[in-house]
C-alpha cells in the first residue's frame, strides 16, 4: 500500500494529484526547480526537494535527480503527471529499479506508444518517408511528448527544412528528445479522443469520448465530454480502436487514444500513455477520480467488469497567460488574484505568485458539469465572465466568446475554428465608462474646494491605456461631489463607483496594483499626464513580444543585409515554445541588437528593418 508519493512534475497537475493524495491519507513530496522554489505545488506538499537550476533540461527532465529525490524523501511511489518525463520509458524503469511503485503503464507499453512513429507502425500506419508537392500540406510533429510543442504545418516545400529544424529544437527543449516525423495534415477535422483505464488483470475500460477541437498552435484550449454529434457507429468504432490499442501493448493505468475525425472517418493520431490535461471532464461525466483509480491500479486492485454509467455533460476551458490578439504571445508578471466562481478550478498558482518564462503559460483549468451540453456551456461561460483575474493579460475574453460562438454552441466546430474566427473573437470591446470610473475612484476625497471658494472647479483630466488604446477622461469637483458630463455620479469611493447612464445605474468595482487599475474585468494602466518625448522608436523596429531567450538568428543575418517581408529573422523561446519574429516589410536590416542566448523583456529592441521604396 502506497504511503508517500512523489509527483515528478510541477504546477497545476502536481497540485491536483496532491489533492487526491490528501483525501486518501497519502503523504506528498514535491520536486521544484529554483524558479519554482515558492510555487504553489512546492508549498502545499508535505515535503519538497530542490532540483538545482531553472531550465527543464536541468531539473524536471533529469530523471536521475527525481529518483534520488524520491529516495531521499522516503517516498515509495512516483506519479509522473503529464509532460516532462511522463512518457519516458527510461524514467519509468529507473523508478522501478529503485524499488519504487510507478503510477503509470509498464515501460514496455510506454516505449511502444510514447513514440508516435512506433505507435503508428503498431496501428498499421507509417509516417511519410519523402514529401512531394502532392503530399502538401503536411504536419511536422515531435515523436515524443505533446501539448502542441514541436509541431509545424508546412504548406510549401521550401518551408520544410526550417520547419524540421524549429520542431526539433522545440521538442528537444520541452521533452529532451528531438526526434520528429512528417505526416499528412488533415485540414479542419475534429480532434476526438477516448479515455482508457486498464488494470493488470486484463480489464480495459473505454470511458467515452472527448472533443478537443478548439486549439491554438496545435494545443487544446476547450475540451468537452462526451464529444457532441458523433454517429453511434462512429463512436463505437472509436471506443473499439482505443481498447484495441491498449490491449496491443498490455496497457495498465490511465491513457488516452487520440483521433482526427474528418468526413465521417477516424484517423489514428497517437496514444498518450499518461493522464491528460483534460481528464477532469471525463471525471465529471463518469463520477470518477482518475488519479485515485491510477493509484488503486498501481496497488494491484481490479477494476469492475464494466465502467460506471456516464451522466450529463462537462466542458473545460484552459486559462492561459497569453495575448491571443498578439500571436498568442505568453505573458509574465504577478498574478495578483484569481477566482472563478461556481465551477471546478484546477490551478498551480495562488494569489501573489509570479508567472515566469520557464514553463507553460497555463494558469488554470475551469470545468463545468451539468445535465445537458447547453447548460454546461452557459455555466462555464458565465463563470469565466464573472471571474476575477488580476495580473498578466489572459485569454479569458477569448474563452467566453468562444463558448458563446454559434459554431461551438451548435457543435459544428473543428480544428480550424481559430483560423477562421480569431480576428472577431479578439476584437477589443472595452467598456467606455471604465476609465471614468477609475478616475473618479482615484479622485475620491481629493476635493478642490476650500471654504472660501465660490467659483466652479476647472475640469480635471486623467489618461489611461485600455485595450491597446489611450483614453482621456474629464471630471469636476462640485459642492455636491464629483461630476462628469453625460452621466450622473451616484456614488464615488476608492473601491466602488456607481454611475447612472441613460437612467440605468451601473456598478464598477475598482482594484489597484500600482499603476495597474482593474475596473471590474477591465484592465487599465494609468498614464502620465505628459508623454515622455524620448520614448520614440525608429520605423521598422522589431521588439520582443514577450520575455524569453533569443535561441536563433537567421543564418547569415548581419546589418546591411536585404530581407524580405515575412522572412523569419529572430527566434525567441518562452514557456517552452519558440516564437518567430519576422520582417514586416522588404528592406535592409539597418540594426541588429539581438544575440543568441540573450535574455529579453517585452519591448526589448531586437532589430530595425528600413523599408526600401517600391
Amino acid at each position: 500500500m502506497i504511503r508517500t508519493l512523489l509527483v515528478a512534475n510541477r504546477g497545476e497537475i502536481a497540485c491536483r494529484i496532491f489533492r487526491t493524495c490528501r483525501a486518501w491519507g497519502i503523504r506528498t513530496v514535491a520536486v521544484h526547480s529554483d524558479a519554482d522554489e515558492n510555487a504553489l505545488h512546492a508549498r502545499v506538499a508535505d515535503t519538497a526537494v530542490r532540483l538545482p537550476g531553472a531550465a527543464p533540461a536541468e531539473t524536471y527532465l533529469r530523471g536521475d535527480l527525481v529518483v534520488k529525490a524520491a529516495l531521499a524523501a522516503g517516498a515509495d511511489a512516483v506519479h509522473p503527471g503529464y509532460g516532462f518525463l511522463s512518457e519516458n520509458p527510461g524514467f519509468a524503469r529507473a523508478v522501478l529499479d529503485a524499488g519504487l511503485t510507478w503510477i503509470g503503464p509498464p515501460p514496455e507499453a510506454i516505449e511502444a506508444m510514447a513514440s508516435k512513429t512506433r505507435a503508428k507502425k503498431l496501428m498499421g500506419l507509417a509516417p511519410l518517408a519523402e514529401v512531394g508537392e502532392s503530399d502538401l500540406p503536411v504536419l511536422v510533429k515531435a515523436a515524443a511528448g505533446g501539448g502542441g510543442r514541436g509541431m509545424r504545418v508546412v504548406r510549401r516545400l521550401e518551408e520544410l527544412g526550417a520547419a524540421l529544424e524549429g520542431a526539433r529544437a522545440e521538442a528537444a527543449s520541452a521533452f529532451g528528445d528531438g526526434e520528429v516525423f512528417v505526416e499528412p495534415y488533415v485540414e479542419n477535422g475534429r480532434h476526438i479522443e477516448v479515455q482508457v483505464l486498464a488494470d493488470a488483470h486484463g480489464t480495459v475500460w473505454a470511458l467515452g469520448t472527448r472533443d478537443c477541437s478548439l486549439q491554438r498552435r496545435h494545443q487544446k484550449v476547450v475540451e468537452e465530454a462526451p464529444a457532441p454529434g458523433l454517429p453511434a457507429e462512429l463512436e463505437e468504432e472509436l471506443r473499439t480502436l482505443a481498447v484495441r490499442a491498449a490491449r496491443a501493448v498490455a496497457y495498465v493505468g490511465a491513457g488516452t487514444v487520440e483521433f482526427l475525425v474528418a468526413d465521417g472517418k477516424a484517423h489514428f493520431l497517437e496514444m498518450n500513455t499518461r493522464l491528460q490535461v483534460e481528464h477532469p471532464v471525463t471525471e465529471a461525466v463518469f463520477g470518477l477520480d482518475l488519479v485515485a483509480e491510477q493509484i488503486r491500479v498501481a496497488e494491484g486492485h481490479r477494476l469492475a467488469a464494466d465502467p460506471p454509467r456516464a451522466r450529463g455533460h462537462a466542458v473545460e476551458a484552459r486559462l492561459y497567460a497569453e495575448d491571443p490578439a498578439n500571436g498568442w504571445a505568453p505573458q509574465t508578471g504577478t498574478l495578483h488574484r484569481l477566482t472563478v466562481p461556481g465551477v471546478r478550478l484546477d490551478t498551480g498558482y495562488g494569489d501573489g505568485d509570479d508567472i515566469g518564462v520557464h514553463y507553460d503559460p497555463m494558469l488554470a483549468k475551469a470545468v463545468a458539469h451539468a445535465p445537458t451540453r447547453a447548460e454546461a456551456i452557459r455555466q462555464l461561460a458565465g463563470a469565466l465572465e464573472r471571474a476575477v483575474i488580476h495580473g498578466p493579460v489572459t485569454n479569458r475574453d477569448l474563452l467566453v466568446r468562444s463558448l458563446r460562438h454559434e459554431e461551438f454552441t451548435s457543435g459544428r466546430m473543428d480544428t480550424g475554428f481559430y483560423d477562421r474566427h480569431l480576428a472577431e473573437l479578439t476584437e477589443p470591446v472595452p467598456d467606455p465608462y471604465a476609465p471614468l470610473a477609475a478616475a473618479l475612484a482615484d479622485a475620491h476625497g481629493r476635493s478642490r474646494f476650500g471654504g472660501w471658494r465660490n467659483v466652479p472647479s476647472q475640469p480635471q483630466a486623467k489618461r489611461y491605456a485600455m485595450a491597446g488604446q489611450e483614453h482621456e477622461v474629464r471630471y469636476r469637483h462640485t459642492r455636491e461631489g464629483l461630476a462628469a458630463d453625460g452621466v450622473r455620479v451616484v456614488q464615488a469611493g476608492p473601491h466602488l463607483v456607481v454611475l447612472e447612464v441613460d437612467g440605468v445605474e451601473r456598478k464598477f468595482t475598482i482594484t489597484r496594483y500600482g499603476e495597474e487599475v482593474y475596473v471590474g474585468a477591465t484592465r487599465l494602466t494609468a498614464l502620465p499626464r505628459f508623454p515622455d518625448p524620448t520614448a520614440q522608436l525608429a520605423p521598422g523596429s522589431l521588439l520582443a513580444p514577450m520575455p524569453g531567450t533569443v535561441v536563433r538568428i537567421a543564418e547569415g543575418l548581419t546589418e546591411g543585409a536585404t530581407v524580405q517581408a515575412g522572412q523569419g529573422l529572430i527566434w525567441v523561446e518562452a514557456m517552452k515554445m519558440q516564437h518567430q519574429i519576422s520582417s514586416p516589410v522588404t528592406g535592409v536590416l539597418s540594426a541588429l541588437h539581438a544575440g543568441t542566448g540573450q535574455q529579453v523583456e517585452p519591448g526589448t529592441l531586437l532589430a530595425v528593418v528600413q523599408e526600401t521604396s517600391s
